[in-house]
């Protein structure tokens, strides 16, 4: 399905949103740290006005998770909610400046290997101005259009010997992306398709869990 960078998009994107129940809390949540990361609509581009998400490589000096795929986010400051982090962040590492009115939605709380909670925030970027990555933070930057994560061979699931859990992958120009950011896209993707589809059980790779 095409999904044009348009305000039909915006709000059919919404209402997909507002419909979509978050699942609640586990017992586990209050041991991990709180962290958010902006499921960033934008439109493609060169040429288009399709809809893209957004989607960094982080730079290669970071002290965790270098060099790893992510959508922009961060640990939550003392006070922060997991809408403003994700803003800050959004804003910190791309120059991106929107406002809780750009938010659409909430999906849900993914737990990570190495400690976090993370909160996905999908907003709607067609007024935060230019992207202009960190080079501190950020390696590279990639539009990935919403038809793309669409299509049925988008993800994969396989099995590793360390965890009975499917561990999800994405595949995006010639290479794995895996969980967190790949099982956020994937939850994305249902909610755009109408479904409740929970993602928590699915599985980082090793390297991953540090």
């Amino acid at each position: 399905m095409i999904h044009p960078f348009d305000d039909t998009t915006r709000r059919n994107i919404a209402g997909r949103c507002a419909a979509f129940t978050r699942q609640p809390e586990g017992e586990a949540a209050p041991a991990l740290k709180r962290a958010a990361v902006a499921v960033a609509l934008v439109a493609v581009g060169e040429g288009t006005d399709n809809t893209a998400v957004l989607l960094t490589l982080r730079a290669a000096g970071l002290r965790a998770h270098s060099s790893q795929w992510a959508l922009p986010g961060g640990r939550c400051d003392p006070g922060e909610t997991e809408v403003q982090a994700a803003l800050r962040e959004l804003h910190e590492e791309l120059g991106l400046e929107l406002t809780r009115g750009d938010v659409l939605g909430l999906l849900d709380d993914y737990p990570t290997r190495s400690g976090y909670l993370i909160t996905p925030v999908v907003v709607w970027a067609a007024t935060g101005g230019t992207i202009s990555p960190n080079p501190e933070e950020v390696a590279s930057v990639h539009r990935i259009a919403l038809d793309s994560i669409g299509q049925a061979d988008a993800f994969d699931f396989t099995a590793i010997p360390e965890s009975t859990r499917r561990v999800i992958r994405f595949r995006h120009a010639g290479k794995f992306i895996h969980a967190p950011t790949a099982a956020l896209i994937y939850q994305f993707r249902e909610v755009l398709e109408g479904r409740a589809t929970r993602v928590t059980e699915l599985e980082q790779p090793v390297f991953a869990w540090k």
